[in-house]
């Protein structure tokens, strides 16, 4: 007997980066189920790229793509956006509030108060796990966080590392959890050879602190090919952090080493490097490590948050983060012998490819859906 058809309300802030990634992949994938998708995002971060990505998201949400004022931090539209929310949950006559992130979160749940029947999932994706118990708005969402739980369904962690880091910061759940891994389609398994002119490193993502990049910065320095020419490398990202790195790649002298361009999809970026480096001081269970992986580029990463799951047996070889000396010993490394590093490459492949697919994330949530349903429904 097949399943109900459920209508679900995904709710998040900005679409950008490894979480509007899920969001978007789990969206396609219900409506190819015959769910009715609506999203819900934030007006207040609305430029083009943003428009792009939702645009192409809109035929699979039915439901339609709804706006509402959501504050990175705390602000005057967390006092009105989870009314609308709720408001907006009993129009469509949702079944699953699922929010994404710690505002997502707040907002779905916030929604419960009230009544409803929507059952309320929350996916932490980092989010309230980044906040520090030493800072107030730490405080606030850990505050927050223990308070929603009577509103909480269920919570999906992408890792074991965000279950564990959560139950220390906030208190283990009194609702149903479940860890359920992101996961890539099969069209993302097909190897990205090097452009002609490709350097021996790339990193994609964010240009920002907390992805470590000042530190790949400094890694740089003083790494060298086996010929004894300088190591190159190129940044392919937008963020707060740019000009900082631009100064910083001026001061020690690598301009020429260095090529910094635009944000770009993650697979036509790898063709501009040959290794991957992901130096990040902070993750929970990064969508650029599963992608490089199954892209088959050899990975440079650092040992936090779910990385060392997605590296498996590999693991050994993650650096410690903010260790500007260790990742550059691993980079160096990665020049003098490619054959290993290409031989650790397609061992972490085949672990990638067993355990983080597409059809097991979605499969797995969508179940987790069905079970929140009331019976004889």
């Amino acid at each position: 007997m097949a399943s109900p058809t459920l209508r679900i309300l995904q709710v998040m802030r900005a679409p950008v980066g490894g979480l509007f990634r899920h969001v978007a992949d789990l969206t396609r994938w219900l409506d190819a189920q015959g769910h009715e998708i609506g999203l819900v995002v934030d007006s207040l971060a609305n430029d083009s790229q943003t428009e792009t990505l939702l645009n192409g998201l809109a035929p699979h949400a039915k439901l339609g793509v709804h706006s509402f004022a959501m504050p990175r931090v705390l602000g005057a539209g967390d006092l009105t956006t989870p009314f609308g929310v709720r408001q907006l949950a009993r129009k469509l006559d949702i079944d699953v509030l699922h929010g994404h992130g710690a505002k997502g979160g707040f907002y779905a749940r916030l929604a419960k108060l009230g009544g409803g029947k929507a059952a309320a999932v929350y996916t932490p994706h980092g989010g309230v796990l980044h906040f520090a118990r030493s800072s107030v708005s730490g405080r606030v969402f850990h505050v927050l966080e223990r308070w929603l739980m009577a509103q909480t369904g269920a919570i999906v962690f992408e890792s074991a590392y965000a279950q564990a880091t959560y139950s220390a910061l906030i208190g283990a759940p009194t609702c149903p959890t479940k860890v359920i891994h992101n996961g890539l389609g099969e069209d993302e398994f097909i190897a990205v050879p090097p452009d002609a002119d490709a350097a021996d490193f790339v990193f994609v993502g964010e240009l920002r602190e907390l992805k470590g990049v000042h530190v790949l910065v400094d890694a740089l320095a003083g790494l060298t090919r086996p010929d004894g020419r300088p190591a190159r490398l190129v940044m392919v990202g937008d963020g707060d952090r740019h000009d900082a790195l631009v100064a910083q790649i001026a001061a020690l002298g690598l301009a020429n080493q260095v090529e910094m361009l635009h944000a770009q999809p993650a697979r036509k970026a790898f063709a501009r490097g040959r290794v991957a480096v992901v130096p990040s001081l902070a993750e929970s269970l990064p969508y650029i490590v599963l992608e490089a992986a199954a892209a088959q580029l050899p990975v440079i990463s650092t040992q936090v948050g779910g990385i060392p799951e997605i590296f498996g047996t590999t693991a050994p070889s993650l650096v410690p983060a903010g260790d500007a000396a260790a990742l550059r010993s691993a980079m160096q490394a990665a020049l003098d012998d490619p054959a290993k590093a290409k031989a650790e490459m397609a061992e972490r492949l085949d672990h990638v490819r067993s355990k983080f697919s597409l059809q097991r994330m979605a499969g797995d949530i969508e179940a987790l859906y069905q079970s929140l349903m009331p019976t004889g429904r």
